[in-house]
């Protein structure tokens, strides 16, 4: 019996590692083409871009990859009569399953850390990677486009000679209480400084509109912007999707912290109020504090979500597998692809629904952060069926 459990568990690393393989190459070429595609990278930056995007591809090939290995190699077995070999022998199948859904938490618990992997140190990376590469991308694309767009500014140019930009308009966007602001210049030049995360945009020769204002320049001024805020996509700062599974329980206390420091400049500023009876003050002062404590709440909503929401989804292999090799024995058919169809169309229909309602829910402070789990609860209520059949007939 021995014999048997490792020869299944060998036919399962192998066809896992040999489709996990093909399937990695693909979902990396579809990752990169993108990122170069939304952040305007050239193809130089693909070799530096692969060690950060692949644990990204990797936690999102390999539960469907342990579902499609499971269904191949349980499904032979099945129409093959082995199942009813070992039945008629008075040996149980959840003799050979049980090893299996035991490996398969092993890989659950490395696709949980590939999740944590790849939001924090390999969105950080491509980050770096986009970030060092700025000046390089605005060039290349004023060069050839002759405009470059960013969250923070659009510049339009007449020709580029060198590191010279020929006779550009440069469009600052509005951010906050800055107005939009338009630039004609005889030259702008960009230069990017790494070390200290800003991009410096010098213009010569110019005029500038707005705001309501109306200027010319005949000397050369510069505009300063940090390099996070002038790639083609920023990515939002201090979001709990971008921190390591270390960091959240820190910057759930500091969440904590904030809160409770809201609500008692709350509490001190309407007890303030009330006692003089200035009630128009009263209200202005708690509808603002009401939305920035309403802001931070949802921040701690999607700090204490995260962490379920990393460890439900690593956790998919075991409860796709747990469908898949019940089904695969039931079915008694060497055609595996069908049996892969057959568990993969209803979770695409129920579980990713399930899983991402659940999310958003959690995250918006609706349902509680363990919600997340109700995906996998439902396939293993399936797995449950699918095992008590295969056991009792």
């Amino acid at each position: 019996m021995y014999i048997f459990t490792r020869y299944i568990l060998w036919q399962l690393i192998s066809i896992f590692l040999i489709s996990i393989s093909a399937i990695t190459i693909v979902m990396l070429l579809f990752v990169i083409i993108r990122e170069l595609h939304l952040q305007g990278l050239q193809f130089s930056h693909i070799y530096e871009l692969v060690p950060y995007i692949l644990p990204d591809a990797l936690r999102f090939a390999i539960p469907a990859t342990s579902l499609f290995a499971a269904c191949l190699v349980f499904g032979r077995l099945s129409s093959s009569n082995e199942i009813i070999a070992l039945k008629s022998l008075g040996i149980s199948p959840w003799r050979i399953l049980w090893p299996s859904f035991a490996a398969v938490v092993l890989l659950s618990f490395a696709t949980v850390w590939l999740n944590d992997l790849a939001v924090s140190w390999g969105r950080r990376g491509v980050q770096k990677i986009v970030i060092e590469s700025i000046e390089e991308v605005a060039y290349s694309r004023l060069k050839h486009h002759g405009s470059h767009t960013t969250n923070q500014f659009t510049i339009n140019v007449k020709s580029v000679e060198g590191k010279r930009l020929v006779e550009p308009t440069l469009t600052f966007k509005s951010s906050g209480s800055s107005p939009t602001v338009v630039i004609r210049a005889a030259w702008a030049e960009l230069h990017s400084d790494v070390e200290n995360g800003f991009l410096t945009i010098l213009m010569n020769n110019g005029s500038a509109v707005g705001g309501g204002v109306e200027g010319v320049f005949p000397n050369t001024i510069k505009r300063v912007i940090p390099l996070s805020s002038a790639a083609r996509r920023s990515q939002r700062s201090g979001s709990p999707s971008q921190m390591a599974l270390s960091e959240i329980p820190a910057e759930i206390t500091k969440q904590e912290t904030r809160i409770d420091a809201f609500e008692q400049r709350l509490a001190a500023t309407s007890a303030f109020h009330l006692a003089f009876g200035n009630f128009y003050e009263l209200k202005k002062t708690s509808e603002s504090l009401d939305g920035a404590i309403s802001n931070q709440e949802s921040k701690l909503f999607r700090l204490h979500t995260e962490p379920h929401r990393r460890w439900a989804a690593g956790f998919s292999c075991l409860f796709f597998v747990a469908v898949g090799a019940p089904l695969a024995i039931r079915r008694r058919n060497g055609e595996f692809w069908t049996t892969f169809f057959l568990c993969f169309v209803p979770i695409l229909i129920v579980y990713y629904p399930i899983l991402m309602v659940s999310i958003e829910q959690a995250k918006n402070g609706d349902l509680p952060p363990y919600s997340v789990w109700l995906g996998n609860i439902t396939l293993l209520i399936w797995s449950i069926f699918l095992i008590r059949k295969i056991l009792r007939y």
